[in-house]
């Protein structure tokens, strides 16, 4: 099922499924999400929870059992139901069932809440424990923007800019995209530009830590952009298809990272997950703008 939220700048659509962003479209028609190519990549802006990326041999620990979970967890492919819906603004939620138990142990309600206000789409993650033990767990957003967003510009005329110099690290990751701990400085042009080209995910993803939480997608001289503010997402991936000429590129929001390669990610060892204690609500809030 699909639903869809407007005002006079933004109509954005949204999928039961995953609770998954199907279009964002200005009021002249241009559509900045990438539209789910198979070709490429049959996603648009995947939803992550309760692990983002990996885990080794799809694999995890919790309260001395092992158990199993997708990649990017189960969230991707369950039906979240529509709590409310206004003209601007709707709550997609996913709680617990006899599905997601047998996946992860913990009884939960997830809300994903989608808001425009202006050329801005607001995104909102929350989790509330209703289990008698701590939850662990990751999440994020991957939303895939078309490049070019304006004809007569290539992919390579691209670039994302942060919103301030910074010094980012890049998370070392093996070539089967666990972390390997080899983290290494990854230099921005004026200390805030990265020169878009398609060579650039011939390894997959680039993710950083320790950069500017924000970053533009644009083109100098171009008159459309996207901007995606994280402020509470400590990673950032970047990613297209590896070795191809995808016209999109994924700007990745995340929370926590993926398992060591070669080992059984332990969830109440893992630091960067969020610890929410029984009876808590936890909030993340991002957003995606659009000039």
């Amino acid at each position: 099922m699909l639903y869809t939220i407007e005002n006079d700048r933004l109509t954005v659509t949204a999928s039961s499924l995953g609770a998954q962003l199907w279009s964002i479209r200005a009021g002249d028609g241009t559509e900045y999400l990438w539209q789910g190519d198979p070709a490429y990549w049959g996603d648009r802006a995947l939803t992550l929870f309760p692990y983002v990326a990996r885990l080794w041999q799809g694999r995890y620990e919790m309260d001395g059992e092992t158990h199993s979970l997708p990649i990017h967890g189960f969230a991707p492919t369950s039906e979240f139901a529509l709590a409310e819906k206004t003209d601007s603004r709707m709550v997609l939620t996913l709680a617990s069932s006899e599905e997601t138990y047998a996946q992860y142990l913990r009884h939960f309600v997830f809300r994903v809440i989608y808001a425009l206000e202006g050329s801005t789409l607001k995104v909102a993650y929350e989790v509330e424990n209703r289990d008698e033990r701590t939850m662990y767990f990751g999440l994020g957003g991957h939303p895939g923007f078309n490049v070019p967003l304006e004809k007569g510009l290539r992919f390579e005329d691209y670039r994302l800019r942060f919103g301030a110099a910074c010094q980012p690290v890049r998370v070392g990751f093996s070539e089967d995209c666990f972390v390997n701990g080899e983290d290494a400085p990854f230099p921005l042009e004026d200390g805030c530009v990265l020169p878009l080209a398609h060579s650039l995910f011939d390894d997959d993803a680039i993710v950083l830590r320790d950069m500017a939480r924000e970053v533009t997608l644009e083109a100098p001289g171009g008159a459309r952009s996207v901007t995606v503010a994280f402020p509470d997402m400590p990673y950032l991936g970047i990613w297209h298809r590896p070795k191809t000429d995808a016209p999109y590129v994924c700007i990745e929001p995340w929370r926590s990272l993926p398992a060591r390669r070669g080992e059984t990610a332990v969830l109440e060892r893992q630091a960067d997950l969020v610890h929410l204690a029984p009876g808590e609500t936890y909030v993340n809030r991002w957003r995606i703008a659009i000039r």
